[in-house]
């Protein structure tokens, strides 16, 4: 490293810095303002509050990792702009890319950095905060309902087409574990009802499979939908059922609030159903693989937008930022409509802004003289 570069790293790291600290902080305010009522009224004080908002933050930090490598690289390059000290280097004979290569060598290691937000940060934060929110709630719950109603989830309905079995639970506890009020249908290959188990309850054992407790097994004629027979039971074990109550709770969760190993799961069951629902999901998934690759093209991105942007005051980096990534919003809603409509594959939607993104940084070094 050269003189040029140490100052250059110096400049831009700073910088870097400070804007990270500045996002952090209105990140800090919104993860208040969007759960700080709730934690208060489910009896969150002091040290858990402050343990919550540690853990819930990790999960934003690879979203605000390109927005921090964009802002202050166009600030810092515009600086440096301003002063001609680009101008002055270049007039020497050094190149835009040798200039920049401490940047470069920066982002490499903000890729790696990135995917390993995205596959295990991001999974923990997830994962600790939801856990904390859930026993909050479970603790509150505790002084007015009873065990199998604390943390319930109501009318959980989960279409296993590959085991040809349908399940439903009139409600399922995240406190007990347990399925509340619970019929599973067995199905032959024409979808048609073979075999019905209604029980009072229902959980997941750990070794595998399933128990009943307190219900009857119905069986009928599949061709005519005649009952033959109603069998009670106190207590039946079903060690071929397999179905996880973790996935049948993710059916109507939104994409965004899934890990990528959460996502990977329900594709898969919506991938064996053939529902559409699979779409927005999978877009998602592979929009956090491509997403990877974010702080290089940020960083090809800002690189010819501020060097061969006119001398004016930094800050106006700062707002062009801005109407990149309205910019980027915009690729990634199109690309999610036409990947929902079937006009293109998922993968290709998941690429598509970065892909669009990745252009406009060719266009801005071919303009740069």
């Amino acid at each position: 490293m050269n003189t040029f570069d140490r100052h250059l790293l110096k400049e831009w790291l700073h910088i870097l810095g400070l804007v990270i600290a500045a996002v952090f902080g209105i990140l800090v305010l919104q993860v208040l303002f969007d759960d700080f009522r709730d934690l208060r009224e489910n009896g969150g004080r002091g040290l858990l509050l402050l343990r919550y908002v540690g853990v819930a933050l990790p999960q934003y930090f690879a979203i605000i990792l390109p927005i921090a490598l964009l802002i202050s690289l166009l600030y810092v390059l515009g600086q440096l702009h301003r002063a001609n000290e680009l101008i002055a280097m270049r007039a020497a004979g050094v190149s835009i890319l040798r200039l920049t290569r401490p940047v470069w060598l920066i982002g490499i290691v903000c890729c790696a950095l990135a995917w390993w937000l995205n596959t295990t940060v991001v999974p923990w934060s997830l994962g600790e905060s939801q856990a904390i929110r859930e026993a909050l709630q479970f603790q509150h719950q505790a002084k007015t309902l009873p065990d199998d109603r604390r943390g319930a989830v109501y009318s959980v309905a989960f279409d296993n087409a590959t085991e040809h079995r349908m399940w439903f639970f009139n409600r399922f506890s995240r406190f007990t574990r347990r399925g509340y009020g619970v019929s599973v249908s067995e199905l032959d290959m024409n979808r048609r009802e073979v075999r019905r188990l209604v029980a009072a309850q229902a959980w997941a054992n750990p070794s595998g499979g399933w128990t009943f407790a307190d219900g009857r097994v119905l069986t009928f004629v599949s061709e005519t939908g005649e009952m033959t027979g109603s069998k009670p039971f106190q207590r039946l074990e079903q060690p071929t059922y397999d179905e996880k109550p973790n996935l049948m709770l993710l059916i109507d969760r939104k994409p965004i609030d899934l890990s990528l190993h959460e996502l990977r799961e329900l594709m898969g069951y919506l991938e064996s159903e053939h529902s559409p629902k699979v779409v927005n999901y999978a877009v998602r998934y592979y929009s956090l693989i491509a997403d990877t690759l974010g702080p290089l093209i940020v960083i090809a991105i800002a690189i010819p937008f501020a060097v061969a942007g006119v001398r004016v005051n930094p800050a106006v980096g700062v707002s062009k930022s801005i109407g990149l990534f309205v910019l980027y919003y915009i690729l990634a809603n199109v690309a999610a409509s036409l990947a929902t409509k079937g006009l293109v594959d998922v993968e290709i939607a998941a690429w598509l802004p970065n892909i669009g993104m990745a252009a406009l940084a060719v266009w801005f070094f071919a303009r740069m003289r």
